[in-house]
This record gives C-alpha cells, structure tokens and sequence, in this order.
C-alpha cells in the first residue's frame, strides 16, 4: 500500500515535470520574439512547477524511508515539509509575477504578437488545465498535499495564461496593451493561493483535528461492539498522510471480568487497524456502575447540574468512590466559550455545596475529535 501510494507520487510528479518544462521551453522562446514580460513570466511560472515537482519527489522519498531508533513514528512528516516549500514557491511566482507586471505598467514596452504566439498559449492553457486535474486528482486519491498543491498551482497558471490569450487578443485587435495590468490582476489571485497552501502545510506541521468523517466512522465502529456503552476521547495522532497512532476511552459495565474487557479492546484494535489502518496503541476503560442505586442517582444529578452550563459538550467516566469519599469524571467545553475555565469552576463549586464531604475531582478534557 505504502510502495503503491509512493510510486503514484512520483509517477504523477515526473509528468507534471516534463509537461512543464517543455511548456516552459516553447513559452520562453515565444516571449523573447515578442517582447513579453507577461509570457515570459509564465514560462518562468512553469519552471517553478517543475521544481515545485522536483521537491515532492525527494519528500515522498525522503518520508517512505523505514522508522529507526531516533524516529520511532517514522518519517511520514517530511510531506508536509516538502508541500510547505511548494507553497513557498507558488507565493514566490506570484509576488514575482505581480512585480514584473507594475514594471511594465511603469516602463510600457512593444509587443509583437504573432499568430504562433496564440497557438502557444492556447495549447498551454490546454495542458495547464488537463494537468491540474490530473495532479490533483491524484493527489487526493494518495493524500499528498504535495501533489494537491501542485495541481492548484496548475489551475492557477491556466488563468494567469487565459489573461495573457486575452491581451493578445485584445492588443491585436485594437492596439490596447493590457497584459500588465491583467499580469497584477492574476498575480494577487496566485499570491493569495500561495498564502492559503502555506496555512494548511503550517496546519499539518503543527497538529490539526481529525477530519470530522473519519472520527465519527471509528466511534460508530467501536459502538458496535455489544459491550461497549460509549466511546469517548478519541485521540489521532498523525505522523504522515494516512498513518495515524491514537487511543480512545470505552464505557463497559462494571459486570464484565478482565478477561472479558481484555478481549473486547483487543477485537476493536483489530477491527479499527484493518478497516481504517489506525493503530489505537491504548484502549482505556470507565465502568458504568450497575449496582448502587445511590450511585446511579448522584451520577444522574451531576449530570443534570453539568449540562445546565453554556458550552457543555461532553461528560464522561464518572466514578464515585464511597471509601474515599470522592467523586471523579470528565468533561468537554466547546472551544467556542472564551471563559472555559470559568464555566468548570462554577460547576466545581456548585458541585461541592451540593456533596459537602465528598472530594470533587474534575477533570477538564480537550475536544480533540468530532
């Protein structure tokens, strides 16, 4: 699977580098004919995408290579490494699109437009779009932001080539230069796709949620299993495109012996590694108490008095312990209420006026998956 994903990368990446680089080859020589600072700027543009091709290579080379003893995980993460410096060099193009195009605004200069000038730019466009959906295409199919981003790029390059056809045109017909301004035009559009690449590789390099469909799939897997009563705490830790670790807390009834409990984390870590290829290293446990009415009522009072708070989501592994004297469990606060800390010490201190005597042990959990 590994091997199959890697070698669709670089399939994918050495297409997208011949393909531009012979646009890039027939653009520039078309540009220095005609004087066009707009047409050469693309062809470099095209440059730029087989060099961005070049760099998603060597990642996903550099991140298929085996875990070791310094890099137990392994070295999936070089991906978005390598699909930040992509994005890098999408902004690059656009700011040095933008500043060529004021130039010419400030210094115009002739052009000479040919017939063999359009049929350039048309079969570029052309190629530009096929190659966008392609790349990206692929991209999503493997999960390679790299790729994604390269296929954007693509797209973009397909305009800023659009508006240089229509200036051609245009200055053909009726002698207005335009491609300058059009050039600052297009060039905002791929600064802007730039920056935007740049957030989401910065988002994955530091740690995003899970993606919404994927967390709601394993806890309706884990769900399944008879025994379990509530499945919370979900926790994915992504160490490169579809390569998750995490963990996850199950509520069972205090009935079940260990053995019974072990089997039951043992078939959900199975079930989860072959359905979604995530490891759950750590499937913890909350007894649901069957057997003390008065337990069972405290828990439904403490829940109530909870839930009637702004911004609850969640609460989860309660536990009363009458030899201690102490009551345990967690909850969840929607990251949307600024004052989250306010909200749990109003709930802790409405909780110990209501159970005078006993220890209240609060624990404020993170909303960590959908």
């Amino acid at each position: 699977m590994k091997n199959n994903r890697e070698k669709q990368v670089i399939k994918t990446s050495i297409i997208s580098i011949i393909s531009n680089i012979i646009l890039a080859g027939f653009k520039a020589f078309v540009g220095f004919l005609s004087n066009s600072i707009a047409i050469i700027s693309d062809a470099v543009n095209n440059l730029s995408d087989a060099l961005s091709s070049i760099i998603t290579i060597v990642g996903t080379k550099l991140a298929g290579k085996t875990p070791d003893k310094k890099h137990p995980y392994g070295y999936g993460r070089i991906e978005y490494m390598t699909s930040f410096i992509v994005s890098a060099i999408v902004l690059y193009a656009g700011i040095t699109a933008f500043t060529e195009s004021v130039k010419k605004i400030i210094h115009p200069e002739e052009v000479d437009y040919s017939f063999i000038t359009l049929v350039i730019l048309v079969s570029g466009i052309i190629v530009k779009f096929i190659l966008g959906l392609y790349v990206k295409k692929k991209g999503k199919e493997v999960h390679s932001d790299s790729l994604v981003a390269s296929g954007s790029d693509a797209f973009n390059d397909a305009i800023l080539s659009i508006s240089v056809l229509a200036s051609a045109l245009i200055y053909m017909l009726f002698k207005i230069s335009l491609e300058a301004y059009v050039g600052v035009l297009l060039s905002v559009v791929i600064i802007k796709s730039g920056i935007e690449l740049i957030k989401e590789s910065v988002d994955n390099m530091l740690g995003v949620r899970v993606e919404s469909s994927l967390s709601k799939s394993i806890k309706k897997e884990i769900s399944k299993e008879k025994d379990v009563h509530g499945v919370f705490d979900l926790v994915l830790n992504n160490y490169g495109p579809d390569k998750y670790l995490g963990s996850a807390h199950i509520e069972v009834l205090d009935t079940l012996s260990v053995a019974e409990v072990d089997k039951i984390s043992r078939r959900i870590s199975n079930t989860i590694a072959t359905k979604y290829g995530v490891l759950l290293h750590t499937i913890g446990i909350y007894s649901v108490n069957t057997k003390d009415e008065h337990i069972i009522n405290v828990q439904n009072e403490i829940h109530k008095i909870v839930f009637s708070h702004k911004g609850i989501l969640q609460m989860h592994g309660f536990y009363l312990d009458e030899e201690d004297k102490s009551i345990s469990f967690d909850i969840i606060i929607d990251f949307k209420e600024k004052n989250r800390e306010e909200i749990y010490r109003k709930i802790y201190e409405k909780l110990k006026q209501k159970f005078e005597g006993y220890k209240i042990n609060i624990t404020l959990d993170v909303d960590v998956s959908d």
